[in-house]
Parts: structure tokens; C-alpha cells; sequence
């Protein structure tokens, strides 16, 4: 329960013929108290528009937690639907010394059982020719259930029964404690279990720094010299030359080099996944969330929302309640999705690393991805007591035993997520660098307008040089743009955060989608073509923009405020129009609009007063 939070289906081949097969959210109990839980039942029963009654269920049952799992079962039983047992763990069985008699467990319970071991695929060809079978000829079990229908303790009774009956112990317990719970003693304790989880959540974002660095080098390489050869076979076209370099391969390219950064982000995720741990952390985090009103179960939709905030919004319908959920929802975004990892690594590798070292630019970037989090528990609690009014609600958690991941799994998880990243760099991103390079390309001067540009120059620095005078020009034609002027327009409103016009419309360039925001970077300041080829990167064009006074545009407390006011803004229209889906209405989108970019912007302004103070 908790890792799927909607329908999903596939098809299968079987001698019969095609089948879809439906996987639903996990439930305990057809008595549903979440959004997730309502979907699955409601899939069970046939229920709502476009929903067919089943031809078959498959009930997937743990071994090693039979009683609980035959409490559900009991009920899938009432529906009188067809029913086939696909019985998990029993390896997991067999390694605590107790046996599983299957044919008793089949007599007991009407019905078909095949066990299997998914994550080593044993049982997976049994199991299809079980469903193939029991489509040819359905069985569905007696009515004459030994339960009463509305009775509990009843269904409970019958569960224990069957359990004493085709589980044995076959190996003397010796009052030994399982690994799992000897090293659960250590990761879940209320000290050390969360000194750990702050160190791997460590390890894990200097690993993303400073392992990706060889491979995002290639990648930038590649794209800088795509656009050495194709730029100059254009040059007898000036605004197409800017469009393919400047807006085409530059947008891309500079989205596409931190692909490495993501695949080793969810590669982490996967794993710890995969071991078991994930769980131990909502329960960790359930200490921290409890005082705001929220509980553990908003952990996985929270956590959801560091790959994206989309499916983390819809992973609060595990919640159990409306009140909760919907304070889950507000709070997601603030968690520092992938798009934003870029914005953070360009800033920290241009000024932060360069000045002080790599060991700070990997606190910088762990403290950016915990911003979120740390922001949303007051939020939440301003919200469940002016707002929403909700209440804590208990938190029950099923801890799965420890074991190493599925590598197959992890793999899989990573190519999912570097195929969307890389699907959305060759739609929306690159459709919004165009967009981007339009209106910051046009109108031009005219070439009155740009000989009086060099001229004022030159006389003020009679010893500039030519790549200097060019560099000038190429600001003017910018502030002379749409984007340009739009940017200087509402420049007096960023400058208390220390934005000039340049960095302000970047801001609002990347309102759309944050996954614009490096490309819009990049075509706003890359301009000048200087003869040192470190200066036709985005990182030198960032460290050498100045204000007007000659004074460095972007410091290192520049850049922490321009991170953080990408950290805590809602800028996704993606994400917000599924707020109103999943809320059907647009007062709460709306709200989390406000309330986020006024967050901040007060954030930046802040972080710039203290920079002054320093």
C-alpha cells in the first residue's frame, strides 16, 4: 500500500488470447479510507463509468503475513467474483524455519494458490498458466463462508484458524531476533535513525555532484563543438546562425549535460527503494511531520515530489483523509524536484565551488533539496490551523524485511526517468528556447542605434578591445528586445533580491516549466564571443556580467538567493493544473500560486539584505 496511487494496466499474451490485466493501489481492507483505497475498490467491483466487472481476480498474498492478508481475502471472497491466490515471500518463509503446506492452504481457502518469489522470477510461468486456466474455468468459492459478512472478529477468527493450520514451525525458535530487527534497532531509533537518514540523504546529493562531473563535461563538449561546426555554415544568416546556436543547440545542450545528475538521483532512490529502506524513513519522518498535523503516509507523496512534483500530488491520495491530503498537496511542490537540480548545479559549480571548495558545494546543493522540507512543516501547520483545520491522524506502516535490491527494477527506474527528462528536452524545452530566442532576439537595432552603442563606449574606454565593444553591442540588442524590455520593465520589483533586468527575465522565462530556465539563461547571457574558449561557456558569461557601475552582477550570496527563490516558487503550469484536477477546483492552485512566489520572494530579499550585512 502507498506505491501505487491509480489504476495502471498492461496486456498479456495467454493461450486463451489477449488479457488486460489491471494492477490496482494496494489495500488492506474493501472498506476504503483513502483516495488511493476508493480506486481500488471500486476497480474490484466493477464500479463507476468505463469500469468492467472483472473476469478474474488475483489476489497477491504475503506468506510471511498470512493472517492480515486473509482478512482481505475474506472479502474479495464476498464479492463472488472468480479467484486465484498468487503467494509472495514464501522464500522469506522458509528462511525463519516454517513451512507453507500450499494444497492445505488451497482446501482451506477454495481456490487455486501458486507461490512464487517475484524478484527472482520463480513462480512467474506457473502463475500464468494459473490465469489462464481459471479464465477457461472459473471457480468461484461456496457462499457458505465460516464468517459472518459484517462481522470483523470473525473474519479474523477464521484467518488465525487457517494460518495454524498450513503454517508448521519446522525449526525451534531459538528467542533470537531476525537481522531485520536487530539492524531495525539502529536505523529506526528516534537519535541515530535520523542522524543516519540526514547522512545518506548526504551522500546521496555530494554523490550526484561529483560523480556526473566526467560525464557532464563530454556532454557539454559535444554540444559546444556541434555548435563550433554547424554556426559558422549559417553565418550568411545572422538570425538563423542565432536561432540553431544560440537558441536550438545551446536550449538543448544545456539541459541534456545534467542528465547524469538525474539518472544518479533516482538510481539512489531505486535502491533505497529496493533495500527496504524508504519505508524506515517515512516512519522516521512521521517524529518530524506529527507536531505540523500531517503523518508518516505524506512522507511517499513528499518524497514523490524530488523527482517531480506531478506524481507526488497524486501520491497523496494515500492520505486517509481529505483535510490531509489536501495539506499534502500544497506542501509537494516546495520539495526540490529534478527540474530544479540544474538551476542549482550551474550556480554552485560557477560560484560556489570555484570559491570555496567542493565540499560546499555539495552542503549546497543537500541544503537546497532540503529547503523544501524544511519550509513545508511550518506551512503545514499554518495551514491545519488558519486554513484547512485538519487534525494528526494515526500512522500505521507496514516495515517490509530488508534485502537487496532488484537490480533489474533499479535500472529500469532510471532509463523511465532519463527517457521523460530527455523527452521533455526534446519537446517543451526546446519549443520554449525558441519562444525564448524570439523574443529576446527581436526587434534589432537599427544600424544607427548600434554605431552610437559602440561609440559611447569606446569613448569611455578608449582601450577596449574589439571583443569588448562587440560584447556591448550584443547587451544593448538584448535590452532592446521584447524579452529585454518586458525584463527592465519589472526590474524595480526584483532589485531588493539583487536581480537586475537579465536575471529577472530568466525568472519569468521559466514560469512555463523550470526546465527553461538554464536554456533562457543561456540565450539571455551568452553573448559575447571572446577569443579565451573558457568565455563562450554559460558559467564564464554568468561571472563576467556586471551592473552598470561595473560592479559583478552575480556573488556567491546572488546566486544562493536566486536558488532559493527557484526552490520555493511555483513555477511548473504542469504541476498546477493538477492541483486542480486532483482538487476540482482553482481556488487552491491559485492559493498555492500566491502563497509560494510571495514565499519567495521574501526568501531572496532576505538572503540579499543578509549578504549585504556580511
Amino acid at each position: 500500500a502507498g506505491v501505487t496511487v491509480e489504476k495502471v494496466s498492461g496486456f498479456l499474451e495467454l493461450p486463451i488470447g489477449q488479457v488486460e490485466c489491471i494492477d490496482v493501489p494496494g489495500l488492506y481492507s474493501l472498506l476504503p479510507v483513502s483516495e488511493d483505497e476508493r480506486v481500488a475498490a471500486a476497480v474490484i467491483r466493477g464500479e463507476g463509468p468505463g469500469v468492467a466487472k472483472p473476469d478474474l481476480l488475483v489476489c497477491v498474498i504475503d506468506a510471511t503475513n498470512l493472517e492480515r492478508n486473509l482478512y482481505f481475502y475474506s472479502q474479495l471472497a464476498d464479492t463472488g467474483l472468480p479467484l486465484l491466490v498468487a503467494l509472495t515471500m514464501t522464500d522469506r518463509l522458509q528462511g525463519v524455519g516454517r513451512e507453507l503446506d500450499i494444497e492445505a492452504l488451497s482446501a482451506e481457502l477454495h481456490c487455486e494458490v501458486v507461490p512464487l518469489v517475484g524478484h527472482r522470477d520463480r513462480g512467474i510461468e506457473q502463475l500464468r498458466d494459473a490465469i489462464d486456466r481459471n479464465l477457461k474455468s472459473p471457480f468461484v468459492a461456496a457462499r457458505d463462508h465460516p464468517w459472518s459478512p459484517n462481522d470483523v472478529a470473525s473474519r479474523y477468527s477464521w484467518a488465525s484458524h487457517v494460518q495454524s493450520v498450513v503454517i508448521r514451525q519446522s525449526i525451534p525458535l531459538d528467542g533470537k531476533r531476525t537481522r531485520t530487527d536487530r539492524i531495525d534497532a539502529f536505523l529506526t531509533n528516534r537519535v541515530f535513525g535520523l542522524l543516519f537518514f540526514v547522512g545518506v540523504m548526504y551522500a546521496v546529493f555530494q554523490s550526484i555532484y561529483t560523480l556526473a562531473q566526467p560525464v557532464m563535461d563530454l556532454i557539454s563538449n559535444g554540444f559546444n563543438s556541434l555548435g563550433d561546426f554547424v554556426s559558422p555554415k549559417l553565418a550568411a544568416v545572422p538570425w538563423l546562425q542565432s536561432l540553431v546556436a544560440d537558441g536550438l543547440i545551446r536550449g538543448v545542450g544545456g539541459v541534456l549535460v545534467f542528465l547524469p545528475q538525474i539518472l544518479i538521483l533516482f538510481f539512489f532512490i531505486a535502491v533505497l527503494e529496493g533495500t527496504g529502506y524508504l519505508a524506515r524513513a517515512a516512519f522516521l519522518m512521521d517524529r518530524l511531520l506529527g507536531w505540523c498535523g500531517l503523518n508518516g503516509r505524506a512522507f511517499i507523496p513528499l518524497l514523490s515530489s524530488f523527482a517531480c512534483a506531478i506524481p507526488g500530488i497524486m501520491a497523496a491520495r494515500v492520505m486517509p483523509d481529505a483535510k490531509s491530503r489536501l495539506a499534502t498537496i500544497m506542501v509537494a511542490p516546495l520539495m526540490s524536484c529534478s527540474a530544479r537540480l540544474p538551476v542549482y548545479l550551474l550556480l554552485i559549480s560557477s560560484f560556489i565551488q570555484p570559491r570555496y571548495g567542493p565540499f560546499w558545494a555539495g552542503f549546497a546543493l543537500f541544503a537546497m533539496h532540503f529547503l523544501g522540507l524544511f519550509v513545508a512543516i511550518p506551512v503545514v501547520w499554518v495551514l491545519n490551523r488558519r486554513v484547512i483545520k485538519g487534525k494528526r491522524l494515526p500512522f500505521l506502516l507496514e516495515l517490509p524485511p530488508y534485502q537487496w535490491p532488484k537490480w533489474r527494477d533499479v535500472w529500469i527506474a532510471m532509463y523511465l526517468r532519463g527517457k521523460i527528462f530527455v523527452k521533455t528536452a526534446g519537446t517543451v524545452i526546446v519549443a520554449m528556447s525558441m519562444v525564448i530566442w524570439a523574443l529576446s532576439y527581436f526587434p534589432r537595432l537599427t544600424p544607427a542605434q548600434a554605431h552610437e552603442v559602440r561609440s559611447k563606449y569606446t569613448a569611455l574606454h578608449r582601450d577596449a578591445s574589439a571583443t569588448e565593444v562587440s560584447r556591448q553591442v550584443d547587451q544593448a540588442e538584448l535590452g532592446h528586445s521584447v524579452l529585454g524590455r518586458f525584463g527592465k520593465a519589472i526590474e524595480p520589483a526584483f532589485i531588493p533580491a539583487g536581480f537586475d533586468w537579465r536575471i529577472t527575465t530568466s525568472i519569468l522565462a521559466a514560469f512555463p516549466a523550470r526546465e527553461t530556465v538554464v536554456p533562457s539563461l543561456g540565450i539571455i547571457f551568452s553573448l559575447g564571443k571572446d577569443v579565451d574558449e573558457k568565455d563562450v561557456t554559460l558559467k564564464s558569461a554568468l561571472r563576467s556580467a556586471t551592473w552598470p557601475d561595473g560592479r559583478p552582477l552575480f556573488t556567491a550570496w546572488t546566486a544562493v538567493g536566486m536558488m532559493v527563490f527557484f526552490a520555493l516558487c511555483a513555477q511548473c503550469f504542469s504541476t498546477l493544473a493538477t492541483v486542480r484536477r486532483e482538487t476540482n477546483s482553482w481556488k487552491w492552485p491559485v492559493i498555492m500560486f500566491t502563497y509560494m512566489t510571495a514565499l519567495a520572494y521574501v526568501a531572496a530579499v532576505f538572503v540579499h539584505l543578509l549578504g549585504t550585512w556580511f
